[in-house]
């Protein structure tokens, strides 16, 4: 707790520096070097503010490209943000940062959907904004619905703006096949509305032409949700509200109305650990593209959300702590039993359908361009009310105040990318 009550108190004027020294500008790097690490950038807060490029973006990324535009070592852009698809991501991250970035790149908060095979045939309700049927496809889902296609087959279930209630009494338009899950990609622009028919989706067992079931035991449809940001950072001075708040009404509302709790099949996007593992995946892809053959072994993870992108980097750093202690055991445990590796009780389902990770760890670098604020002052009475009144985070993540520190506190992207250089002393002679 002291810890983090140490990063969240006053400076002196300037974002608080947690590292030794900062390097300088690693220029001139040679594209034979091959790394044993891959580099995980947020975008909102990092990269850009709302629409407008962060100054230090365009800097840090003249230092991880050779003069033919080939990255020194693999990137992934993880963003929380879900309402287009990665190739449009791509096309605007390039625009922004002066390099050639491709959609193999980019992860949305959707990207983690792909491993959710048993689900891709299924009747799907996707809420959100954007080409959100396009997502869905693009993912791997076959047969999918919207709110809005919803609302016009059932016209008399959205009811709370009057101006778009029906004039006259109606009867479903079209007939649609009875939903099997619900997945939420991200904020909806009709809160009232997605909110509204999600819950009729759910107490109806996706059959909307009925009446809620009664049972105060029921068991809902899957639901997977992508984001949980409570907050994001734009070009207001203060974080705006994300699907993460959307999520806090709909969970409120489930739970009022039936007295139990709203249950997810899956959480995605950060701080969750299936997330890293699939932007893990993604930098290995990019090592062996390349032709790389050393492993990559460590991660480093810079955003500006202490609750998503700390959290997160340092959850999956626990993760894969884990694993390398696991592994010992059972390596040692093959002596008694030879060839006889014993299966991983703790493994999750998501974790059979991507190789094992090659990292070790993976450390987060926190910047001063986006939520964190490092002039935030914490409560007077901190022992009692920081988990009260700080930790943003789902309500599925516990707090852990080890969990919100990062291992280094830099002004910008770019002093992070200069730090990451620094603690792998990548650039210097060998």
């Amino acid at each position: 707790m002291k810890a983090f009550a140490a990063l969240m108190r006053p400076s002196s004027g300037v974002c608080p520096r947690r590292v030794r020294r900062v390097v300088s500008p690693a220029r001139g790097l040679s594209s034979q070097s091959e790394p044993g690490f891959g580099l995980l950038f947020d975008i909102d807060g990092v990269l850009v503010r709302g629409k407008t490029p962060i100054p230090a973006a365009k800097r840090a990324f003249q230092k991880l490209v050779d003069a033919k535009g080939q990255f020194l070592v693999p990137v992934v852009f993880v963003t929380n943000a879900g309402n287009c698809l990665r190739q449009k991501k791509a096309d605007q991250l390039s625009h922004i940062l002066g390099v050639p970035i491709s959609q193999d790149q980019v992860m949305m908060s959707h990207s983690p959907l792909r491993m959710f095979t048993k689900f891709h045939d299924k009747h799907v309700l996707v809420s959100g904004q954007g080409p959100v049927l396009d997502i869905a496809r693009n993912v791997g889902f076959t047969n999918v619905v919207s709110v809005d296609m919803l609302r016009e087959s059932f016209p008399l279930l959205d009811m709370v703006d009057h101006n778009r209630r029906p004039k006259l009494p109606s009867s479903p338009v079209v007939t649609l096949p009875r939903v099997e899950a619900v997945v939420l990609f991200g904020e909806p622009i009709r809160w009232e509305t997605n909110l509204q028919l999600i819950v009729d989706v759910l107490l109806t067992s996706g059959n909307l032409s009925g009446s809620y079931e009664s049972r105060h035991t029921h068991t809902h449809l899957p639901l997977l949700a992508c984001n949980m940001d409570l907050m994001w950072m734009a070009e207001a001075h203060s974080p705006r509200f994300g699907h993460g708040t959307f999520m806090v009404c709909l969970e409120s509302i489930y739970k009022k109305i039936t007295g139990q709790d709203l249950k997810y099949e899956a959480l995605m996007g950060k701080p969750s650990e299936l997330t890293y593992h699939y932007a893990e995946f993604l930098i290995r892809e990019q090592a062996s593209e390349r032709g790389w053959r050393q492993p990559i072994t460590a991660l480093y993870a810079v955003g500006d959300n202490l609750m998503t992108d700390i959290y997160g980097a340092n959850l999956y750093n626990r993760y894969l702590e884990r694993r390398v202690a696991r592994a010992g055991r059972a390596v040692a445990n093959m002596g008694a039993a030879a060839g006889a590796v014993p299966r991983d009780s703790e493994d999750n389902g998501w974790e059979t359908e991507l190789a094992a990770p090659s990292a070790t760890s993976c450390k987060s670098i926190l910047v001063c361009t986006g939520v964190y604020n490092p002039h935030l002052q914490l409560p007077r009475d901190a022992s009692r009310s920081v988990t009260e009144t700080v930790f943003h985070g789902h309500r599925d993540f516990c707090f852990d105040p080890a969990l919100v520190e990062p291992e280094g506190i830099v002004p910008d992207v770019d002093a992070a990318v200069q730090l990451i250089f620094q603690m792998e002393e990548f650039g210097s002679e060998r």
